[in-house]
């Protein structure tokens, strides 16, 4: 599902979110009552059944796969895995919960819906099993922070997706080569002068640079240089770069989705505290996210990609044609790239690493979801399920990636990658999505506000209008921000002289 559907899903979720909350309560009383327990016969005695719900058809073979694995290690226990569609997910779990006796016991979503779940009755705090190591010795912060609520953990983290940069390293590898030797040549020739008058010493040395190898040592120590740690260094590289003729950009990215943007103000953008649980921590509206926003709207006029025809699959496709140095790519990308080089679509080496940050004085960070399993709050089966669901999320995870491209959050044989690596560190200092309900439409406006910028409008007044419409959802009443006087850097303005006055001429 692409993130554009799942913000679709959010708003419909949201929509009915107090129709959740009512309805849970009054079915509440029916499932607080002890009933007996349904029972399965077979050739092994009697198993309990526990459903498990989930929304992903990609995850349909390994859930099933890991139902049998834990019946072998609890034989008292029988995991039935239940694939269910449908943009009113909750809405679903809800009414089947209420309604029938084959309502999911647990189920998987998105820590951004766990607020919704939460007040509807269909997620509880969850507790891990005596003996087991806390959430903040074995997890991320990151994950743990996705499933807190009001100081309660109220699911388990299973896996994640956030945004890094992603590099042809054929590309840069090559263009190593060729500055490594352009120095060595630069430092012969200088030494050659230096030494003597004689041309026969200068033939000596362009000999000796011809002769020479270059180590690993110091491909991977000028590789290093060509990764870069600011979007200033992007640009740099740009300017300089003798690209290969299929070289279409340096750097392109999807300026379309918010999910490839939201790095550039991730550090600056406070919608929800540490948790993303609190109204009163909202602060969009800032000095530093103005500035962010500016070096933004500039990369425009450096890279020139038009929102209307740019597309995440397309990118991404031309990266695995050649045409782009650089990009910003989510986790799915690993796989796609892995299976086009296995069918000889992809001729190239490629790497991960963190996205750059916008400055040398802004921080960059990225936006993560993270996929929880829920503990039904209308189960009478909470501690199996609870059981269940540390086994799931902590024990049995090695083959989630190579299964079906998730990427857990519990570090294991995994992160032997070093692609794979590089996505956990970005998701360790990304930023969770939030989950209070008053802001389930923040992603859908700061898309909007992106593209905004990114076509020319002023970056202060686009981020205060936004602000502004954020507050007054979350203070029930309309809201103004003081104006913040951020001057426009010397080095822009004169630039946009300068374009001015070619214009006219």
């Amino acid at each position: 599902m692409t993130f554009r559907k799942r913000l679709v899903m959010i708003l419909a979720i949201a929509l009915c979110a107090g129709g959740l909350y009512a309805a849970g309560r009054l079915g509440m009383t029916v499932h607080q009552k002890e009933e007996a327990e349904p029972v399965e016969e077979s050739l092994f005695g009697h198993r309990e059944t526990l459903y498990l719900w989930y929304a992903d058809e990609t995850l349909t073979d390994y859930l099933n796969s890991m139902a049998v694995s834990y019946s072998e290690y609890q034989d008292s226990v029988r995991v039935v895995p239940v694939y269910t569609q449908g943009l009113e997910y909750l809405e679903t779990i809800n009414q089947a919960s209420i309604q029938t006796k084959e309502g999911p016991d647990l189920y998987l979503v998105s820590n951004d819906s766990l607020e919704k779940a939460y007040l509807a009755g269909l997620a509880c705090e969850v507790q891990l099993p005596e003996g087991a190591l806390s959430m903040e010795e074995e997890l991320p912060q990151t994950a743990v922070r996705a499933v807190t609520y009001h100081d309660k953990q109220i699911g388990y983290p299973y896996y994640f997706e956030t945004s890094c940069l992603l590099y042809n390293r054929t590309y840069l590898e090559d263009w190593a080569r060729a500055q490594i030797m352009s120095e060595r040549d630069q430092a012969l020739a200088e030494d050659a002068q230096e030494q003597a008058e004689s041309g026969d010493v200068e033939e000596e040395i362009k000999e000796a640079a011809e002769e020479a190898e270059i180590t690993q040592e110091e491909l991977s120590a000028k590789m290093e240089e060509a990764l870069p740690e600011t979007i200033d260094e992007i640009q740099a590289l740009a300017d300089v770069y003798d690209a290969p003729e299929q070289v279409e950009a340096v750097f392109k990215w999807d300026v379309s989705d918010i999910f490839y943007n939201y790095f550039v103000v991730g550090s600056c953008i406070d919608v929800g505290g540490t948790d993303g649980d609190n109204a009163d921590s909202i602060h969009i509206y800032n000095e530093d996210a103005i500035r962010a926003l500016r070096v933004y709207q500039n990369l425009n006029q450096f890279f020139s990609i038009d929102t209307k025809e740019i597309s995440y699959d397309g990118v991404l496709q031309d990266f695995l044609d050649g045409k782009i140095v650089y990009t910003v790519a989510t986790s799915d990308a690993l796989s796609r790239l892995q299976k086009a080089k296995e069918d000889g679509d992809f001729a190239y080496e490629y790497g991960v690493s963190r996205v750059p940050d916008v400055s040398g004085e802004l921080r960059s960070a990225s936006l993560s979801v993270t996929q929880c399993l829920a503990i039904n709050g209308y189960s009478a089966k909470k501690e199996m399920a609870n059981e269940f669901a540390v086994y799931l999320t902590q024990h049995a995870t090695d083959e989630l990636y190579s299964r079906t491209g998730k990427l857990p959050v519990h570090r294991d044989k995994t992160y032997e990658d070093p692609n794979a690596a590089a996505f956990l560190l970005e998701y360790e200092n990304s930023v969770p999505m939030p989950k209070m309900i008053e802001t389930s439409n923040f992603w859908v406006e700061m898309e909007i506000a992106f593209a905004k910028i990114w076509e020319g409008a002023d970056a202060n007044n686009v981020l205060k209008a936004l602000s502004e419409q954020i507050m007054g959802q979350v203070t029930g009443e309309a809201y103004t921000e003081e104006y913040i006087d951020v001057p426009v850097p010397v080095k822009e303005t004169q630039e946009e002289e300068t374009e001015g006055e070619e214009a006219q001429e």
